[in-house]
């Protein structure tokens, strides 16, 4: 349709993290078809993929609140997975954010991500990834067992 009626078209705005790949059931091929990219929100799961909730939930996080998205109960289902991709991370030199951010950039239809720094070092943290995005087969192997 916007091909139709001529309207340029470039990047599609789309919610994906290790734990919401959603987009990897078809979306991204579509926007690879059709020449678009794709900016990745959300791609820390609203924290959830920090190393914040690694031994429990803080009571003045986002979770601990249960305001957003993010409650107590989202976490709790996610603990295990979050654990063992920060074990994954760890072994790779990187933090769990980082590893987090490096996996969403290892798909050619992501163009960027959009992360939701609250302070200066959080976000001199997330560019990190870019030090290390590259992934062997074991570390891909790894971390789809743990998300499968």
């Amino acid at each position: 349709m916007l091909r139709e009626y001529n309207v340029p078209f470039i990047l599609h705005q789309a919610r994906y993290s290790m734990l919401d790949r959603w987009v990897e059931d078809g979306l991204l091929n579509t926007l690879e078809d059709n020449g678009v990219g794709c900016i990745a929100f959300s791609p820390l799961a609203q924290g959830m993929l920090t190393d914040k909730y690694l031994d429990g939930i803080p009571k003045d996080s986002r979770a601990g609140k249960n305001l957003t998205y993010l409650n107590t109960e989202t976490v709790n289902e996610n603990i295990e997975k979050v654990q063992q991709l920060a074990e994954i991370a760890n072994n790779r030199g990187q933090k769990l954010s980082q590893m987090a951010i490096s996996w969403i950039l290892r798909q050619k239809q992501v163009a960027s991500v959009l992360v939701g720094a609250s302070s200066s070092s959080q976000l001199k943290e997330n560019v990190k990834a870019l030090d290390y995005l590259e992934f062997t087969s074991e570390e891909l192997e790894q971390i789809e067992r743990v998300l499968s």
